[in-house]
């Protein structure tokens, strides 16, 4: 904690690298309402700062992609703009990724802070950035399997990867950087 936030500092030890990832997996779980996080994401050669959720009981619909995943924000290295992404069966096996379409790039003010969330109800996922609705996932009739697996309670993320296939190799003159969260917040739905 620092400054009033808490902060997730990516460091080089060694030859590897040492991150953080705050979850709420066994402690708390959420079935609808709206999420967000105010975050100042860091910029580097091979960094993925990320706020997601995932469902806490993966056995019900089955091991990922089946359990489905709801990606509020990740942003690959120095891009002025971030993903928000939904992965199911439907999306991730099937391919099904335009009916609907299963996500979008947004741009952001990438040395701010900024508001990421996604409202979550019985029949959709409506995403939003700095106030501002970006997409949204309904559930849709479909014969095809697995297009909605969202309606089981979920815990929420947040993590600073580096490396992968995805984002690619870190380059270490980047480091140290700090993935600064001003606070993240949970609203209720109200009937």
């Amino acid at each position: 904690v620092k400054d009033g936030m808490l902060i997730i500092q990516p460091l080089k030890k060694g030859k590897s690298y040492t991150s953080g990832r705050i979850n709420t997996l066994g402690k708390h779980e959420f079935l609808y309402g709206r999420f967000e996080a105010r975050l100042k994401v860091p910029e580097g050669k091979g960094f993925l700062p990320a706020f997601w959720m995932m469902p806490a009981d993966e056995s019900f619909y089955g091991q990922w992609p089946k359990c489905g995943e709801i990606d509020i924000m990740e942003r690959l290295n120095q891009d002025a703009f971030v993903y928000q992404t939904v992965h199911s069966y439907y999306t991730h096996t099937l391919k099904e990724k335009d009916n609907p379409p299963n996500g979008t790039i947004v741009s952001i003010n990438p040395h701010e802070f900024n508001v990421f969330g996604v409202d979550f109800f019985p029949d959709s996922l409506v995403f939003h950035v700095n106030g501002v609705k970006t997409f949204t996932y309904p559930r849709i009739e479909t014969d095809k399997k697995g297009q909605f697996p969202f309606d089981v309670p979920q815990y929420l993320l947040i993590d600073m990867q580096l490396g992968g296939t995805w984002v690619g190799e870190v380059d270490p003159t980047g480091l140290p950087v700090e993935m600064a969260i001003d606070w993240i917040r949970h609203y209720q739905l109200v009937d």
